[in-house]
């Protein structure tokens, strides 16, 4: 079967942006599973700053899975789109920056955008989606770059303790935050390959093996 071929029966998806109460249901239920799972990897980050940042590109590894089955629910345009609005607008109410929060959806659309050009049936378009929006989990760490004393200083940061902030300060040079970026986007990749390996059957059934 080749990468974009349809199973006997299978639909393509709408194009248009009419959403279903069933489309909206996979939108929300996905978006809050994907913060579920960031938030009971990313909660190994009290342990220390070095810890905070080594466990981002496993939550993104996992998430692929969330991800990559989320794909296979997709029947119509704009609902990855929709989904990084949801997830955005959740860590913005947390806490979140407005700008990182704005980077969420940019790359939600970026996402989108390679898996229309796959007509939401490239398993290979749905891998290089992911791995654009898996760049949205460093997103949180570009006040580092811009607003460094403000982010270290906020309420939420401090109350993990003065030793801790003194650490993630030390620790989150460029150098450092560049590879991380890099590991972020190579963990998205081999997301997207293991949430396609994993969900093989769910692709097939979907038409994007």
């Amino acid at each position: 079967m080749t990468d974009t071929a349809l199973p006997p029966g299978s639909a393509r998806p709408r194009l248009s942006l009419r959403f279903s109460a069933r489309d909206l249901v996979n939108v929300a239920m996905f978006a809050v599973l994907m913060i579920v799972v960031t938030y009971a990897i990313g909660m190994l980050g009290i342990v220390s700053p070095l810890v905070w940042l080594a466990v981002v590109p496993v939550s993104v590894l996992v998430n692929g899975i969330v991800f990559m089955l989320f794909v296979t629910r997709v029947r119509h345009a704009g609902m990855v789109t929709l989904l990084g609005v949801v997830v955005a607008l959740f860590y913005l109410l947390t806490g979140n920056t407005v700008f990182s929060s704005i980077g969420i959806i940019v790359l939600a659309v970026l996402a989108e955008v390679v898996l229309w050009g796959g007509g939401y049936r490239s398993r290979w378009a749905a891998i290089w989606a992911y791995t654009i929006f898996a760049l949205s989990f460093f997103t949180p760490f570009l006040p580092l770059v811009f607003d460094r004393e403000g982010y270290l200083t906020s309420p939420s940061f401090t109350r993990m303790g003065d030793e801790y902030v003194a650490g993630a300060d030390a620790l989150t040079t460029l150098p450092v935050l560049g590879v991380l970026a890099v590991a972020v986007a190579v963990a998205g990749f081999l997301g997207g390959l293991l949430g396609s390996a994993v969900l093989r059957k769910h692709f097939v059934r979907a038409g994007l093996a």
